[in-house]
């Protein structure tokens, strides 16, 4: 594949997560977090080919500040509902398998 398309690809992804997407997924509002083991997760799922792609962000707060830990998944959901939980399930088993080492 091109870079460049690649590039763009991944810049979108980046921008939806960020929050700076545009298209409907712009329009919708965020997901609420959940507390998990003392790490906050926010799932993000956006509008991708007609479903909701599996995505989120993993916080935590620490005595040096706040860190995040952005994950997106292959798997794509019919409804935003569904890939939120989803996100949410996927972001306790990373939390569980890695603990703070997501932000290394």
């Amino acid at each position: 594949m091109e870079r460049w398309f690649m590039t763009s690809i991944f810049k979108g992804i980046w921008s939806r997560l960020t929050g700076g997407g545009e298209g409907e997924g712009a329009q919708e509002p965020p997901m609420e977090a959940i507390e998990y083991k003392g790490y906050r997760i926010r799932p993000a799922p956006y509008p991708a080919k007609g479903q909701f792609q599996t995505a989120g962000v993993i916080e935590k707060d620490f005595d040096t500040g706040m860190k995040e830990h952005r994950f997106i998944r292959a798997e794509t959901h019919a409804s935003k509902d569904d890939a939120g939980a989803f996100a949410i399930a996927k972001a306790k088993q990373i939390i569980d398998e890695q603990g703070d080492r997501i932000f290394a």
